[in-house]
């Protein structure tokens, strides 16, 4: 039997894979005598073929796990002895060989080759990236699943700051269930959040204040990449150097306070406060004001429709 798990979805992909594994142990082996995973990437063509031959111990089946087999370029040779046996019913029948890949597309021929055999056999179940109404349907049955509730305008924030990131979604989730034992609403979700948009933009700013366009661009694109909006990141940067400014000027007065104290006067979250303090002492105050500076012209071009959003952010980081 064969069974085919694919998709850039790796977060349900695996569920399911545990689901199947965890099945089959119980089922049909108890001990654990049977089951077999392989990362492909990490291992030869002679020792899978071996494991897929190797008939079952004391038991009536067998589970072969390969993971990521056709995007392991080394094992070109393999596909295709693999491929003729699989045409020819030359692999035991008592083996249960799994395929699982975190992926849709693959390089070389015989990979693309047996993905197409592959998708056609009985047992095939694929995990696409979920987006909009079936993205927002999944992240509220799992809330529920795990014996919570979201109100909508929270669910809304969620994804518009995790996009289709499954991984990272899952473990907010249970994040969120820890804290409240009553609905999760905007501000719980806020709070969370805050930590993470941060830490993106802590490394965004130091490539800016460091004058380092070109890594600066890129990780603009892959912000891009990850859903988010020029309006968005220009926001957050821009939000970012007036913290660093304030701090900065609290910093040439007194340079002993407390991060606990800092944050108190001028009404921002500690963590933030504690983020931002390496910079404050990296970074001279006539840097971090030529920036801002630069950004709040920016902000009044696009304002008064003297340009795009994108447009100028590409302008500013070009000017670096």
């Amino acid at each position: 039997m064969i069974i085919f798990l694919y998709g850039k979805d790796t977060y349900r992909s695996r569920q399911q894979l545990k689901k199947m594994v965890d099945k089959f142990k119980v089922d049909r082996d108890p001990q654990g005598f049977n089951v077999v995973e392989l990362d492909c990437d990490k291992e030869t063509g002679a020792n899978i073929m071996q494991q897929l031959l190797t008939a079952p111990f004391l038991a009536e089946k067998k589970m072969i796990v390969l993971k990521n087999l056709l995007s392991a370029s080394e094992h070109k040779d393999f596909l295709s002895e693999l491929m003729t046996r699989i045409d020819g019913k030359r692999l035991p029948e008592e083996n249960i060989i799994l395929f699982w890949e975190g992926n849709d597309t693959f390089k070389t021929k015989n990979a693309k080759t047996l993905f197409e055999k592959l998708k056609k056999e009985k047992f095939v179940q694929s995990f696409p990236e979920m987006r909009g109404l079936e993205l927002s349907n999944w992240v509220k049955s799992e809330i529920v699943s795990r014996g919570g509730k979201i109100e909508p305008k929270a669910l809304n924030f969620l994804l518009q700051n995790f996009g289709n990131d499954m991984w990272s979604l899952s473990t907010i989730i249970d994040q969120l269930l820890s804290y409240t034992s009553q609905e999760i609403s905007l501000e719980d979700v806020q709070k969370f959040l805050g930590e993470k948009v941060d830490d993106n933009i802590f490394n965004l700013i130091d490539f800016i204040v460091g004058k380092q366009k070109n890594k600066v661009f890129k990780m603009i694109r892959k912000q891009y990449e990850n859903g988010e909006d020029a309006q968005f990141i220009f926001a957050m940067i821009l939000r970012q150097f007036r913290i660093l400014l304030e701090l900065r000027e609290v910093y040439e007065k007194q340079d002993n306070m407390h991060s606990a104290d800092l944050a108190k006067i001028l009404g921002i979250h500690p963590f933030v406060v504690t983020k931002s303090m390496a910079f404050v002492k990296r970074y001279t105050l006539n840097q971090i004001k030529d920036i801002y500076l630069k950004l709040l012209e920016i902000d009044t071009k696009t304002k008064t429709g003297q340009g795009g959003q994108s447009f100028l952010l590409d302008v500013f980081v070009g000017t670096l």
